[in-house]
């Protein structure tokens, strides 16, 4: 079910992106160093980055569809999510690994939800 406006989705892309990129000092992981701290502030450039691009509202530069839009997200919220696994940090306090596997699911979820045109320029279907 597409409940989520893609308005509403860029403005997620924004405030999740800024949030990855702060995250592993906001959860107390940033002296861990190494993949723990790498990978969400990566993803958080990607995910503001890729917002940037998007052909919808809050786009800057539009060049990207909003299907491939979520597509990404589909790839990039389930790396996230398995990355503890994946880089073997699984291990360490739940405050390390935790934030990954939230955030790559709660991305996930709103991808899923997500309509996949701008409101603005519905598809005929």
């Amino acid at each position: 079910m597409k409940v989520i406006p893609a308005y509403m989705h860029g403005i997620m892309d924004y405030l999740g992106g800024l949030l990855l990129l702060m995250a592993p000092n906001l959860f107390g992981f940033a002296d861990v160093g190494g993949a723990p701290v790498l990978i969400p502030r990566l993803l958080g450039i990607i995910i503001l980055a890729q917002a940037l691009l998007t052909d919808y509202e809050v786009g800057l530069f539009k060049v990207m569809p909003m299907r491939m839009h979520i597509f990404n997200d589909y790839f990039a919220s389930l790396f996230l999510a398995a990355s503890p696994w994946l880089f073997g940090f699984a291990d360490q306090p739940s405050n390390v690994w935790m934030p990954h596997l939230f955030a790559g699911l709660s991305i996930f979820v709103l991808s899923l939800m997500t309509e996949p045109f701008p409101r603005t320029r519905r598809a005929v279907v």
